[in-house]
């Protein structure tokens, strides 16, 4: 059986002082929900201190974003994925969808992100999803399909233990808009069969495949009803610990 992941993309927000303050308000709030994994991803500079202050908590933190590079060397202003595991982060987010719009992050360089992020000990929440454009366009399965399959070629079976796919409706990213949980339904479902093309079956039906768009505490329990949606990956109600932890504990609600 899937365990629900429910993580929370905090963006380029909070200073250290501001991460530390959330987490710890976060930190008692969830401490009972043993039904899901529950993960942040803070910015890189608060990334350590609030690893260090969730020491011993159900909380686990992720890294925004990694290097395509394993080894130390002459990259500036990179971070390679050991340096996030050096700080006690178990997870990273890669291919989000504003690293590939507003970055030009290819799939290409996505696959090897992943790859740089399993070889070093991490796991791996890649993101896919389509525009709005290319939804109303009759081409959103497409387009998922590409980046599915660009992102993620080249894996072992062994590595498919520290993949998550994250569904993220470009078009539902901090526009108040959601897709309907039978839209994300029927992608998630999509997204399935096309991982079980390019692996297999039961890699397919261990794979969890999360919901990122515009996921609040009023929308959370019916999008976690459908049976491919394994859980959230959250952006603007994850900065706040209450409507975090509200999500967190959708079984409750």
């Amino acid at each position: 059986m899937r365990k629900p992941v429910i993580a929370g993309n905090w963006k380029m927000y909070k200073t250290v002082g501001e991460s530390v303050q959330t987490a710890l308000a976060l930190k008692p709030l969830v401490a009972n929900a043993n039904h899901c994994e529950v993960i942040i991803a803070p910015v890189f500079t608060a990334l350590k201190t609030v690893v260090d202050r969730l020491d011993g908590s159900n909380i686990k933190v992720a890294g925004q974003n990694c290097s395509t590079e394993v080894e130390e060397g002459a990259h500036t202003g990179e971070i390679a994925p050991f340096m996030l595991r050096d700080v006690g982060a178990a997870y990273v987010i890669i291919g989000h969808s504003e690293r590939r719009q507003h970055y030009s992050e290819t799939d290409t360089m996505v696959r090897r992100k992943v790859q740089a992020a399993i070889s070093s000990g991490l796991t791996a929440i890649m993101c896919v999803g389509e525009s709005l454009g290319q939804r109303d366009q009759g081409t959103a399965e497409a387009v998922v399909k590409g980046q599915l399959t660009g992102g993620l070629s080249g894996l072992t079976a062994s590595d498919l233990d520290r993949i998550i796919v994250a569904y993220e409706p470009v078009w539902a990213i901090g526009t108040g808009r959601t897709a309907t949980p039978e839209q994300a339904q029927e992608m998630h479902a999509f997204i399935r069969r096309v991982f079980a093309e390019g692996h297999s079956r039961d890699a397919a039906q261990a794979l969890r495949i999360l919901y990122g768009g515009s996921v609040k505490p009023d929308n959370v329990g019916a999008l976690m009803a459908q049976e491919d949606i394994d859980g959230a990956l959250v952006g603007g109600a994850s900065l706040k610990a209450d409507s975090f932890a509200q999500i967190v504990n959708y079984r409750e609600s």
